[in-house]
């Protein structure tokens, strides 16, 4: 399981998926935890131990200064991380930089609690802007940041991620479309085929979907 080298992201307290974070979970495993500040700003809210793990050494340097533990590596087998411990593990914009998401999702079973969940975020190839970029611009170039970031290794649509869940032995309990971003005055034929097509554009709507799973 690799990472690429990463471009400089902001150090983001995602607000977004904040919400979406049990009032219960009072141990988190956030995998790829940058400079720390999603669970930096979960204990702004309110008392958790906080565990995370980051390969980039610059971003994990910051994260030990703010959470309670945090692991300078890539997440594998290897890592000094409890078994069984975590009511939480969140993978945001995360899993798409790894070459074995299954391995990965393996792994996070057996660091969860039986009634633990993962919340997992990933860009969403088929967002609306992004099609448009392959249908008319007919290309695939590659950005520092976002659905095309350079140094994402695996991409996903809503039902490939739900299905990859399922296929190693996750329930999904919700999938959540995250930053809805399509509206382009100038762009009217998004709001006629959103209206004419429903069914077939909901999920173009949004940047990322987060899914929320369990064992």
């Amino acid at each position: 399981m690799i990472y690429s080298d990463r471009p400089e992201y902001e150090d983001a307290e995602r607000k977004p998926l904040l919400k979406f974070v049990p009032s219960t979970a009072e141990k988190i495993l956030d995998v790829g935890c940058h400079r720390g500040g999603f669970g930096m700003s979960i204990k702004a809210m309110r008392p958790a131990e906080i565990w995370g793990v980051e390969p980039d050494r610059d971003a994990a340097e910051v994260a030990i200064k703010r959470l309670d533990h945090v692991i300078i590596d890539y997440f594998c087998a290897e890592n000094p991380i409890p078994d069984r411990y975590f009511d939480l593990i969140t993978f945001n914009d995360s899993l798409e930089h790894m070459s074995e998401p299954v391995q990965a999702l393996n792994l996070a079973k057996t660091k969860l609690k039986s009634d633990g969940r993962i919340h997992c975020c990933v860009p969403n190839m088929r967002q609306i802007d992004n099609l448009e970029h392959l249908i008319i611009d007919k290309d695939w170039c590659y950005e520092d940041q976002g659905i095309r970031d350079r140094t994402h290794l695996r991409f996903f649509t809503e039902k490939s991620i739900v299905r990859l869940f399922h296929e190693t032995g996750f329930t999904v309990i919700q999938i959540i479309g995250i930053n809805e971003s399509w509206w382009n005055s100038e762009k009217l034929f998004r709001r006629i085929i959103f209206r004419l097509f429903p069914k077939y554009t909901y999920d173009m709507r949004y940047t990322q979907f987060l899914v929320i799973a369990k064992l």
